[in-house]
């Protein structure tokens, strides 16, 4: 097959890449585009196999992300899909490297981030477009020797004639331009002696890898040792940026959630404010403040009992799909990764979409979250192992006991994220309330502010049943009226001067 060479890489006019196309990729980051969005990258980042990319002086987080490279073969403005993979010379493996330590500079466009002399190595070889289907091509990448990512082009969110078409209404796509088109998860960060392999190959009918392969693009990393000019935007790496660049706060080696904001969130004080209320008056609270839906409904405790606060971290569970389930529900899967990084104090909420036909939870897995310190597990799904979690110190909240395994129904797909749990939405970090009224979410925000007033509200209660008891009308005392107030406040002065 002819071989990407330098001629290839001048008749490059254009070099555009796609965020987000490998659905993979978009569970990882947790949202899914509705349209495929963009950005350039300039022909000067173009390399061959072979070559050496240099991590600029004082960046962390030079980032790789195998992907498939097209190739424009002729002129393609105002296309259909359906004439798009026509105007495709050529398909070949592409790395679309970054440094992540630079992505604030230029809002949005990547250019300095992505742009780098060398951050778009392509080839070696290329597999002519009229030879394969587009939807039947297999990406791997593997970092020094190990199988890093793993996809095929089955599923893509975009089909390639789509993205060849879209992005022909606005502008030509030129005979030698290269549309790079996402990358699946598993893309991570490589340092200074790292070498990165991509390849690109089809696949036959059943499944199996077939004739064709674009051989093993090979890139080597080195140190740069020129600093970047103090006239221009230095590198800055934070945590956020970590996560992105290797994908998740585990691979980063950063904490679940970052626990001093947790913490801050739920102090000490604010906690055993709001242990000393009910939900009921929390709830009438909210209401005050326009929050009509922030209760988790339809669900029964395993240990009514018990007044829980906390706060939550999230699940999610998508439906069961037997391809994905493959790939995303056995091993140290999204479910036993949120069990195994709860932290004390704090609630697993489960969003599984009200499905009452098999277990979120089982024995082992709550067993391993009170021995972490849990205060509590939420599900709107169903809970195994019923007779023994129940048994638990930790109180559970679920739909229905059920005997079957999650892979029935569910696949444990994310963490710490926005989720629905009984009816309602939980981000990571809601302040849950639960006693035997109900379970309520409360904005941290808002949260000491509805505590303070929520124990107010309860100690005129207290008045209010004392005068119902010597026999007062409710009238104009529930609520109170003015006068009934001025009584309330002669009453709250003597009980002080007690």
């Amino acid at each position: 097959m002819e071989q990407v060479n330098d001629d290839t890489l001048a008749a490059a006019r254009k070099v555009i890449a796609v965020h987000i196309n490998y659905p993979s990729r978009a569970a990882q980051r947790g949202r899914t585009p509705a349209q495929p969005s963009y950005f350039l990258k300039p022909s000067s980042s173009l390399s061959l196999t072979g070559a050496a990319v240099e991590r600029p002086s004082g960046c962390e987080l030079l980032g790789y992300e195998g992907e498939i490279a097209i190739i424009i073969g002729k002129a393609a403005r105002r296309v259909d899909v359906e004439d798009a993979w026509s105007h495709v010379a050529a398909v070949t493996a592409s790395n679309d490297l970054g440094v992540y330590d630079l992505r604030y500079a230029d809002k949005g466009s990547n250019l300095r981030s992505k742009g780098g002399d060398g951050f778009t190595p392509v080839g070696p070889a290329l597999i002519p477009a009229d030879a394969v289907d587009p939807a039947k091509l297999r990406i791997r990448t593997w970092h020094n020797g190990d199988l890093v990512q793993d996809d095929t082009t089955e599923d893509l969110l975009f089909p390639f004639a789509r993205l060849v078409a879209d992005l022909s209404q606005l502008l030509t796509l030129e005979e030698g331009d290269i549309i790079l088109t996402g990358t699946p998860a598993g893309a991570s960060v490589a340092v200074p002696g790292d070498v990165l392999e991509v390849e690109v190959s089809t696949l036959s009918s059943n499944g199996s890898d077939g004739q064709r392969t674009s051989g093993r693009l090979t890139t080597t990393v080195k140190e740069g040792t020129t600093a970047l000019a103090d006239f221009g935007a230095q590198p800055k790496a934070d945590d956020l940026q970590r996560e992105e660049a290797y994908g998740s706060r585990e691979a980063a080696g950063l904490p679940a959630v970052p626990s001093e904001a947790a913490a801050s969130a739920l102090s000490p004080e604010l906690k055993a404010k709001l242990e000393s209320v009910c939900t009921a008056t929390l709830s009438s609270q909210l209401r005050k403040r326009g929050l009509n839906n922030v209760s988790i409904d339809g669900l029964t405790a395993t240990r009514p009992d018990r007044k829980v606060v906390g706060l939550a971290r999230t699940l999610r569970y998508v439906p069961n799909r037997e391809d994905l389930f493959k790939t995303h529900g056995g091993g140290f899967n999204a479910q036993k990764r949120a069990i195994d990084s709860v932290n004390e104090g704090e609630i697993l909420v489960m969003e599984a979409r009200g499905e009452k036909g098999t277990g979120t939870i089982g024995d082992i897995l709550a067993l391993r979250a009170q021995v972490r310190g849990a205060a509590a597990i939420i599900t709107d799904g169903g809970v195994r192992d019923f007779s023994a979690v129940a048994a638990m110190e930790l109180p559970t909240y679920y739909s229905n006991p059920h005997p079957a395994v999650l892979g029935r129904r569910h696949i444990p797909w994310d963490t710490d994220i926005t989720i629905a749990c009984g009816g309602t939405t939980v981000q990571p970090g809601d302040i849950i309330v639960a006693d035997s009224d109900g379970i309520l979410v409360i904005p941290p925000a808002i949260a000491e502010e509805v505590a303070n007033d929520s124990i107010a509200q309860e100690r005129e209660e207290v008045f209010i049943a004392e005068m119902v008891e010597q026999g007062h009308s409710v009238d104009g005392l529930y609520p109170l009226n003015a006068e009934w107030r001025k009584k309330y406040e002669e009453w709250e002065a003597g009980k002080a001067n007690d």
